[in-house]
């Protein structure tokens, strides 16, 4: 394996990444999250993050609105609709200021991309329409109809600039005539839902609000043209995809190739496809021809289940998980913006636990983790709406975690899955990169293992890089250490002067400070 050998006889080990979803659902909506976020980078970067996933930055149905309820792909904060010029997020100048200072400290930027519908038409039309079962889209309840559907877009602000197109539509939630809301969808010379999606629910094409034809000409070619539009116009470096079980997967090929044609095949894209179903996602996958990436829902789910389960088996986190079978194309994750608390997919991870799946996701050899941004900065919460705030996890040690991955998670990995209520490994190290590391953890009392960190290393004092665990470690002839680690807790293990440690605790969570 690449990295493994003597200096000068192998190559250069790959450095780690790490991707954070830079928003959460409560971020305040001031209109300055992009000027915070410029702000950060640079001690973002500095803590071993090297890519943000940034929010659907598309002028949303309001000033408030988080960009799912997307009008127009086309205005990134730089046109008067919907009742301001900047998103919520704030104005294309401030855009385009936080890409400039990414891309000078070397951090890349993924857009978050709505493209399964869109949201606050700018008037009706009259159309003819069809409802259908709500837990089985092929099922007609109705016969067909006249309705009056939100689904004309005008833009008047932008005034064609960028694009003239108007779009077409498969379905829509309301009828205006009357202010019935149902699915209903739109009958027409060759309109159907598509048939590349998701058979959930019978077909999963239906989401909400007005539901793009991606079986229309015009709209394939026009959001094929925004995507190549977007990397130019912007410099982004990869796209994170919205709700794909909903919208085609034969449009989604044609709209990869359009950027591998004219973008290059380097971006980085990957998808939400959240289901906890393994098959159905490696099947996906397979579809795709592996071009694409998707979050480890599974994961999430046994991060759950384990942190809220008295005594679980943590010998079986990896369970049935994405990263478990195609851990290059798993994007391994503790929490994002719809499993956060009050959120429609809320996935409960008890706060203990918080630390130790960070651990889990950033500090092995598989998987592209991805940190949220709730989780390193706190959430903001809505009290007008009784949602509670929370403040930063990991007992602020989040930062910590980022940067052991970036600094000393190399080489062969040896795992000691070998206790029910502690596991651990090892990371040997590289000839580029060759501290290693150790990790620990425990869901029960207080714990210690024996364990192989390589002969290189006799003799070393290793001491936990979080500071949770006060002892030292000096490792053996033989290069093994008996590693504590605190009860419910973890410890992370690396020589107490290796390179960098004078690096750690150092990280500024104050995004809002004014």
């Amino acid at each position: 394996m690449a990295g493994q050998g003597t200096e000068g006889t192998e190559d250069k080990t790959s450095e780690n990444q790490t991707m954070m979803q830079a928003f959460e659902w409560y971020v305040p909506a001031d209109h300055k999250h992009w000027k915070r976020l410029g702000n950060a980078v640079g001690n973002l970067k500095a803590t071993g993050i090297d890519n943000i996933w940034v929010p659907p930055g598309c002028k949303a149905s309001s000033s408030q609105g988080n960009g799912y309820d997307i009008y127009d792909l086309y205005d990134l904060g730089e046109f008067d609709q919907k009742g301001s010029r900047s998103t919520k997020w704030g104005s294309k100048e401030d855009l385009m200021q936080l890409m400039e200072k990414a891309k000078d400290v070397g951090v890349g930027v993924y857009w978050d991309a709505v493209l399964n519908h869109k949201a606050a038409a700018d008037e009706t039309q009259k159309c003819l329409a069809v409802e259908v079962d709500p837990n089985d889209r092929t099922r007609e309840v109705s016969q067909p109809y006249e309705i009056e559907a939100w689904v004309r877009f005008k833009f008047p602000g932008r005034g064609g600039k960028y694009s003239s197109q108007e779009y077409h539509f498969s379905g829509t939630d309301t009828n205006a005539t009357n202010q019935k809301n149902a699915i209903y969808r739109i009958e027409g010379n060759g309109k159907n839902w598509s048939q590349s999606v998701d058979k959930e629910k019978g077909n999963y094409d239906f989401l909400m609000y007005s539901d793009l034809d991606y079986n229309h000409p015009e709209v394939i070619s026009d959001v094929k043209n925004w995507g190549v539009w977007l990397f130019k116009e912007t410099g982004i470096k990869g796209i994170r995809f919205d709700a794909i079980k909903h919208f085609s997967e034969d449009f989604l090929k044609q709209f990869v190739e359009t950027l591998d044609t004219n973008v290059g095949t380097g971006s980085f894209l990957v998808g939400e496809f959240w289901k906890d179903s393994l098959p159905d996602m490696c099947a996906y996958l397979s579809r795709m021809a592996h071009k694409f990436s998707l979050f480890d829902a599974p994961l999430v789910y046994n991060f759950s289940q384990i942190s809220t389960t008295e005594n679980a088996d943590l010998r079986k986190v990896f369970d049935n998980t994405l990263v478990q079978v195609e851990p290059y194309n798993a994007v391994t994750l503790v929490m994002n913006h719809d499993t956060q608390p009050y959120q429609a997919l809320e996935v409960r991870i008890e706060p203990f636990f918080k630390p130790l799946a960070y651990a889990l996701i950033l500090l092995r050899q598989s998987g592209y983790p991805c940190v949220f941004y709730g989780d390193l900065y706190g959430i903001k919460g809505d009290p007008g709406n009784n949602v509670q705030a929370f403040g930063v996890s990991c007992g602020g040690k989040l930062p910590d975690l980022c940067l052991a991955r970036k600094l000393y998670a190399y080489g062969k990995q040896n795992d000691y899955f070998d206790y029910p209520q502690c596991i651990g490994w090892t990371r040997e190290g590289t000839w580029d990169y060759p501290h290693g590391l150790a990790c620990v953890m425990g869901n029960a009392g207080p714990n210690e293992k024996s364990m192989y960190v390589g002969y290189l290393h006799k003799g070393e004092v290793w001491t936990d890089v979080l500071g949770w665990e006060p002892s030292e470690v000096t490792i053996d002839e033989h290069g093994n250490g008996l590693f504590p680690c605190p009860g419910t807790s973890v410890a992370v293990w690396v020589r107490k002067d290796a390179p960098g440690r004078e690096r750690f605790g150092k990280f500024d969570a104050d995004i809002y400070r004014t």
